[in-house]
């Protein structure tokens, strides 16, 4: 039985983890590189960091937020936003991450998925999907630039390009379902796992143990993500582990 994981994720603005709802009303949540620190202790998985306005200001992750963070951790460590060129993952794996994710530069540019994975193995490439249910309800968009521009691209036909192309893993939110605590897309989540032969990290919408089993279980993902949850101790990440166990789901206590 494979076993599951559960990582947090810090979403960082100006320097600071921050959290909202649906993409926007950005809340202060602590300082990167001890929030990160915090969370190896109680045992997440991995950690993801997410320079959210890299891609959207048009500049580079912050290395030196990076390597703080970096210096604090004993887990696997995925570095998001702002990464354009094969050069770019070079300089972050560099300064410590394990595996980058990418979206805005991949949906431009799906050759550096090619390309990255081709250099550095494909289980250092994380494809980030953020996608969004169409108005008229027969499927998911994906979009870009921290959810800013939408791009007309169905998000389960871009999940199986993304995985040919030689993308390891998918980091895939559900904007609708971003900070609400109603639980996460199970229709999408499921929608792509049965679509691709790749891990599968599920995320947006956590609001209880509940809905880390549903979507592992019936969703079909390898691994749930969450942020606001944990970064307000509304719950732990013990305690979402210890849930998931009870259930009969796989995990590392």
């Amino acid at each position: 039985m494979h076993t599951k994981r559960v990582i947090p994720c810090l979403d960082i603005k100006d320097g600071r983890v921050v959290k909202g709802v649906q993409f926007v009303n950005l809340k202060d949540a602590g300082e990167p590189a001890q929030a990160a620190q915090a969370y190896d202790r109680e045992g997440a998985d991995e950690v993801v960091f997410l320079d959210i306005t890299a891609s959207a200001d048009n500049r580079s992750t912050q290395l030196q937020w990076v390597r703080q963070v970096a210096s604090r951790l004993f887990i696997p460590f995925t570095v998001g936003g702002g990464i354009r060129t094969v050069e770019d993952f070079r300089l972050i794996l560099r300064e410590g991450a394990d595996k980058i994710a990418v979206n805005s530069a991949a949906i431009t540019n799906p050759g550096l998925i090619s390309q990255a994975a081709d250099k550095f193995g494909s289980q250092c490439v994380v494809v980030a999907i953020d996608a969004k249910k169409r108005a008229d309800g027969s499927g998911w968009n994906i979009y870009k630039n921290g959810g800013r521009v939408d791009m007309g691209i169905d998000a389960v036909q871009w999940a199986v390009q993304a995985e040919k192309l030689g993308a390891g893993e998918l980091l895939l939110t559900s904007m609708d379902c971003d900070g609400t605590k109603e639980g996460y897309d199970l229709e999408l989540t499921k929608a792509v796992t049965d679509a691709v032969g790749i891990p599968v990290i599920a995320s947006g919408g956590a609001g209880k143990p509940e809905h880390f089993y549903e979507a592992l279980e019936r969703g079909g993902a390898e691994a749930v993500l969450a942020a606001s949850l944990f970064h307000y101790k509304e719950l732990t990440i013990r305690q979402v582990k210890e849930y998931l166990r009870q259930r009969g789901i796989s995990v590392r206590l």
